[in-house]
């Protein structure tokens, strides 16, 4: 699952468990490298897909013409020639960052919530037209996209119900 928001996060369901990771750091989809000469994010990684994607920085990113990523997917819709250069680039970097998860992951499904998948078919249609060519489909199997039924909230919800499972478990 990829959160997207104001930043990127998100998380991997292995044989119905939580990817937690040694200290419980796995999860923070959003800070692979896409371009080594770009800005750091957060976590210190140049380039990350957040960098691409999060609406923390739409400002910079687009030269302050959108002031949220929203207005941004807005001025898409009705095909301003800036919004779209810019949403695509966006879409390229979602698009290159699922390929590589698929490769890492080999996922039945890659579930996308957060706010910015409220954009519905203005996202999930050119991303699927960008990761398709670039998708490894071994016998012809490719990844299902899938918006989180939960929308904005599923990652919110999601760390919530592990908080309160973890909890359970530990008898507390």
């Amino acid at each position: 699952m990829l959160t997207l928001g104001t930043g990127v996060g998100g998380a991997a369901i292995v044989d119905g468990r939580l990817l937690e990771g040694h200290i419980g750091r796995a999860g923070h989809l959003g800070h692979n490298c896409l371009d080594m000469d770009a800005p750091p994010d957060i976590t210190g990684i140049p380039g990350s897909v957040e960098f691409f994607v999060g609406n923390y920085n739409i400002q910079e990113r687009t030269e302050g013409k959108f002031p949220t990523t929203h207005a941004l997917i807005e001025a898409f819709n009705r095909g301003d020639g800036d919004a779209t250069e810019i949403w695509m680039c966006s879409i390229k970097a979602l698009a290159c960052t699922i390929s590589t998860y698929i490769n890492v992951l080999d996922p039945e499904a890659v579930i996308i919530g957060g706010g910015v998948a409220r954009a519905g078919k203005a996202l999930f249609d050119p991303l699927e037209r960008a990761l398709r060519p670039i998708e490894w489909q071994p016998g012809g199997h490719s990844v299902k996209l899938i918006p989180a039924e939960l929308g904005e909230f599923a990652g919110a919800i999601g760390s919530a119900r592990n908080a309160l499972n973890t909890c359970s478990a530990a008898g507390a």
